[in-house]
């Protein structure tokens, strides 16, 4: 199975939807699509300090930090500690969303997919040994949080992503070393 990458290099920086920070977008559908539109949306955004997130409307968001360290309190769920070490953390995309920093800025990895539309998985996966990458129907990205592996046929260093809609396959993947890798399942509902 062919995957295609995306290299981190060639992601567009642009602003925040409500203007706070600046945010990499890896990947939307549609691609044309503006903060409003999408179905789905896979991007990295830089917090350089506590506050609001935006706010989306029927949407759902998974976040998985990639440095520092954050508190996010989601609506009315009781706040939560998220490190390069915890896992990746759901919520709505509608209620309104506060982080508070806790070392200094932070680095995060996100996906967003419209609630009425579209599902999505997160999981993180570490390599420090060869090993293989299940993937199922429907979309799926692997997306090196950091390290450098070979997935597949493919070099793959920190921040660049494996993209796939082939259907069900697996990935190998052959570490240079430790590698912590987020894999995202999108799903049509």
């Amino acid at each position: 199975m062919a995957a295609r990458i995306i290299r981190h290099a060639d992601c567009r920086p642009m602003p925040w939807k409500n203007g706070g920070g600046v945010t990499t977008e890896i990947l939307a559908w549609p691609s044309a699509a503006g903060l409003d539109a999408f179905d789905w949306r896979i991007s990295m955004a830089q917090v350089a300090g506590g506050g609001p997130f935006s706010v989306f409307a029927g949407i759902d968001r998974t976040l998985t930090v990639l440095s520092g360290t954050m508190q996010l309190a989601a609506g009315d769920a009781a706040p939560v500690a998220l490190s390069p070490q915890s896992q990746p953390y759901a919520f709505p995309g509608d209620v309104g969303t506060e982080a508070v920093l806790i070392d200094g800025p932070v680095l995060d990895f996100n996906v967003m997919t419209r609630r009425d539309r579209v599902s999505h998985a997160v999981e993180r996966l570490e390599f420090s040994d060869p090993g293989e990458i299940a993937l199922g129907q429907g979309i799926s990205l692997v997306f090196v949080a950091s390290g450098a592996a070979r997935i597949g046929s493919e070099a793959v260093a920190a921040f660049d992503t494996l993209y796939s809609d082939d259907g069900p396959a697996s990935l190998t993947v052959a570490p240079n070393g430790p590698v912590s890798l987020l894999k995202v399942s999108i799903r049509l509902i």
